[in-house]
This record gives C-alpha cells, structure tokens and sequence, in this order.
C-alpha cells in the first residue's frame, strides 16, 4: 500500500521472526533473516518453487491473511559490499566448498550464516539453488533493513506479472 512503513508487518522489509526457523539461513534466535535476490525472476522463482510440477493461480499468491505476494526493488548500492560465496577466493578464505553453500543441509547453511553474523556483516550474497546464474542475498535485517530504500511502490503479483511468468516457465510451475 502506498504510504505503509515498509517495515510494518506485510511491508517489503518486514521480517517475521516468529515464522522463521525453516529457512536455508534462518536463525531467529539471533537475527531476522531477509531474504533477497538481484533479479526479479529468482525473487519469485524462489517464491513459488514449492509449486513445481503443478498449475497455479492469482489465489495461489495470496498469505494467508489475504495478503498479496508483491515484488518490491530496492537502491542496489545501499548496502556497500556483501560477502559474496559466488567467488571462488572468498570460499578459499573461509575454507569453504561450494556443496556446503548451497546444500539442502539446513544446519550448515545457518552455520555459514551465523558466522557471517558473528563478523558484524550486513549481509551476504550466494548462488540460487534453482539456477546457479541467479544471485541471492541473504540480509540480517537488524544491521540492513535501515539502510534499504524502496525504488517505486511494491508490484502485486499476479498470473499475468511478466516476472512471474518468466519464473513459472524456468522452474517448471504452470499458470492458470
């Protein structure tokens, strides 16, 4: 909605911790985690991958408050410089392999996180599981969420949403 604190509930930076805990980087206990992408095509490839296989419409891209999923953007050189588990020489560093950034072993991931965390780090960036190419961004939205500025009001997604239909075709999600 126009005008709403973005971190309000349902805003674009809102973070609700106690729904966290499931995610590849979750740790509520010690941080909110936002989950981001640089590209609107793996924000909602994200989104919707649980529909894999499977037909979708716009009730499907509705919270269960009524809430409509909607894509927001963000100044991208707000944050300065992440972490980024993409380059080859910050995974040497940290002595890391790549099978351990992108497993589907949530206890490792969240231990990456948390030690990302740990360093005082606003966030960090890492390969989409769903197609490698896309880059995702995991924000602590504690140290981050001040410092995002919404580009533009939040788009509502809908069937007919160029993103989502571009996402529903790489991952194999159907439209209805």
């Amino acid at each position: 909605m126009p005008g709403t604190d973005p971190s309000a509930p349902g805003g674009a930076l809102y973070v609700p911790r106690e729904r966290q805990g499931v995610g590849r980087h979750d740790s509520p206990d010690r941080y909110g985690a936002l989950y981001v992408s640089r590209s609107p095509l793996s924000a909602v490839a994200e989104r919707i991958q649980a529909f894999r296989g499977q037909a979708i419409g716009d009730a499907d891209l509705r919270l269960r408050d009524g809430a409509v999923l909607a894509l927001a953007t963000f100044e991208g050189d707000a944050l300065g410089a992440l972490v980024d588990l993409d380059d080859p020489a910050e995974l040497v560093a940290r002595g890391l392999r790549p099978s351990r950034v992108a497993t589907r072993d949530r206890e490792a991931t969240r231990a990456i996180a948390r030690g990302l965390f740990d360093e005082g780090h606003a966030g960090f960036a890492w390969w989409s599981t769903l197609e490698a190419s896309w880059s995702n961004v995991t924000l602590f939205a504690e140290r981050a969420a001040a410092m995002l500025v919404l580009t533009g009001e939040p788009e509502m997604l809908s069937v007919r949403h160029p993103a989502l239909r571009s996402a529903a075709e790489a991952i194999g999600v159907r439209l209805s």
